[in-house]
């Protein structure tokens, strides 16, 4: 007999492995799910490895008119027997293996009595009463019961229409795990998404009840701080600092018009963005349209006396300079500039379209300007959403807004868990 092991990532390549080496009269000996390491830990897809025989080929005989060979078993009953067979062992081994676990356990716990210990007889009795009183063996056996159930259940469900070897699907935790990999998340934050939505302890056997439970755990877990809120009684102030080319200046546009348009608010805009060849007229564009005052500051100084004047304002938004993340000259120039008597919340904008590695280093970069706030720009040219995520859940900077395309104020909206939730799930 010639005996052969094959490794796949499911039941139906396995198959196609065996047949192309083997033939198609090859025998399955036994069979097991494994998992291997990988970039998602414990999330990784299992591997089916299989271990197949086949006998040497019988010398062909003729049949006479009317004989026919017999074989009572379909080529679907053979499937299942010889992936049965095995499991159905293995079962019966872990039964074994368990209740020779409560014996032992058992006599152990006489030996350390002091107490007379009672006949054979009523040792027999005080079996099952000793076993239910170890809840901790209980489960241990259901566990090991469950999963080779599971394994027996997965290895002989064929599929409706299609081939006798076709697997079942990997279960709902495999594929929703993958699929937040595509899109972008790493395995601390997969990790942490997983453990809440799994955190009731209610077994979830459908995919559509697992991804609700993760949009639920998304919405809880990245945290946002809404939009910029106006004082009662007083002036607020923001500040947008980031890299070159995040779209600051249009972004300052988009909040403007919001707030003057849709909260009737009184807004002014200063700009110390005086490097940049037409940054000015672009926001002077903007505010002789929206109908509010314009400053200009090249100076701390100068940034002081215009946020003086304006403090009868409901809000003055800051327009900055894009500054390289590693030009920490510059960086530190911009930090003295807003360094100011007035409490300025910043808020840091970056590009959705970024790549994660820059993205945290952007945040430490930045990080000298102390922005408390974390603005993600470009959602409409980007296609992958986790680093949003992960820089969260690493960096711990909440997000208030998002913005996506030109239009203004239209292409702005503030960040929610649940708009976060929509573009990881694809929703």
């Amino acid at each position: 007999m010639q005996t052969r092991t094959f490794q796949a990532r499911n039941m139906t390549e396995a198959m196609q492995m065996v047949k192309a080496e083997l033939g198609p009269d090859a025998m399955i000996i036994s069979s097991r799910s494994e998992r291997r390491k990988g970039i998602l830990g414990i999330f990784t897809r299992p591997v089916i490895r299989i271990t197949a025989a086949v006998e040497p080929p019988a010398p062909r005989r003729s049949f006479s008119y009317g004989e026919e060979e017999t074989r009572d078993d379909s080529t679907r009953d053979e499937f299942r027997r010889s992936m049965l067979e095995p499991l159905a062992r293995e079962l019966r081994e872990l039964r074994e293996r368990v209740d020779s676990l409560v014996v032992r356990e058992g006599s152990a716990a006489g030996d350390r009595s002091l107490q007379p210990g009672p006949s054979p007889d009523a040792q027999a009795l005080q079996q099952p009463a000793a076993e239910e009183g170890r809840p901790e063996v209980q489960e241990f056996k259901r566990m090991l019961l469950d999963a080779v159930k599971a394994e027996v259940e997965t290895a002989t469900q064929p599929a409706a229409d299609g081939p006798v070897e076709t697997a079942a699907e990997p279960a709902p935790l495999g594929r929703v795990s993958a699929a937040l990999h595509r899109a972008g998340l790493g395995e601390a934050a997969i990790r942490l998404l997983m453990e809440k939505a799994l955190s009731s302890n209610v077994r979830i056997d459908r995919e559509e009840e697992l991804m609700e439970r993760l949009k639920e755990s998304l919405e809880t877990t990245v945290k946002c701080t809404g939009p910029i809120r106006l004082k009662k009684n007083g002036t607020k102030i923001a500040a947008l600092v980031g890299p070159t080319g995040v779209g600051k200046t249009t972004t300052i546009a988009k909040l403007a018009a919001f707030y003057t348009m849709g909260r009737k608010a009184r807004v002014a805009l200063v700009t110390i963005d005086t490097f940049r060849v037409g940054a000015v007229e672009q926001l002077k564009t903007y505010s002789r349209i929206m109908g509010v005052p314009l400053e200009v500051a090249s100076t701390p100084k100068e940034l002081e006396s215009a946020l003086s004047r304006h403090q009868d304002k409901n809000l003055i938004l800051i327009d900055t300079v894009g500054r390289s993340p590693r030009d920490q000259e510059m960086l530190e120039g911009l930090r003295t500039m807003l360094d100011s008597s007035f409490s300025i919340e910043t808020h840091l904008c970056v590009a959705a379209t970024t790549r994660e590695r820059e993205l945290k280093a952007i945040v430490e970069s930045f990080g000298v300007l102390g922005a408390t706030r974390l603005l993600v720009t470009k959602l409409d040219e980007s296609c992958s959403f986790g680093a949003i995520v992960n820089l969260q859940t690493d960096k711990k900077l909440p997000l208030s807004y998002f913005t996506r395309g030109q239009r203004v104020p239209e292409d702005i909206e503030p960040a929610s868990g649940r708009k976060v939730a929509e573009l990881i799930l694809g929703e």
